[in-house]
């Protein structure tokens, strides 16, 4: 039985190697696939998540950068930050002192602020009545969609 050369071995391996690899993208260009949600409106899990607490403002030095999920912070957009909520999670936040609401998608952790328990980007801290001489305002947080396995435990 004739021995198959080491280098030809290895040569075949590298470009099998190789052509699988080929098809994957880089990560840091293309965000997460979206998760798939369990439901359009709370269940008696989602329900269990909701809370009060302090909203802030997400920070001007954070444009650009990755959040939690690999995406990218953009101040313009609806994403926010919560400790509590799953990643994937689009929430009702209202205003206590206005009563105005936004719907926002959690895509990164934070605040880590004593008593604050989510932090939104300045243009939907805005339309909620929140401005940046407050910074602050007492808000509730309400699931409105979990994605698929999460809320529970």
């Amino acid at each position: 039985m004739p021995r198959r050369p080491l280098p030809l071995l290895f040569a075949a391996l590298t470009l099998t190697l190789a052509a699988c690899n080929s098809g994957n993208r880089d990560q840091n260009d293309n965000p997460p696939p979206v998760p798939d949600y369990q439901q359009t409106h709370p269940t008696a899990d989602a329900r269990r998540l909701q809370h009060r607490g302090e909203a802030s403002f997400y920070a001007n030095h954070f444009e650009g950068k990755k959040m939690a999920d690999g995406t990218r912070y953009d101040g313009d957009s609806n994403v926010a930050a919560s400790k509590r909520l799953p990643l994937g999670t689009k929430a009702k936040v209202r205003n206590l002192e206005t009563g105005k609401t936004a719907v926002v998608e959690i895509r990164d952790r934070g605040p880590y602020v004593k008593g604050r328990v989510i932090d939104l980007t300045p243009a939907t801290a805005r339309s909620i009545g929140i401005d940046r001489e407050d910074g602050v305002a007492p808000v509730e947080v309400t699931p409105i969609s979990v994605p698929k396995g999460q809320g529970r435990g």
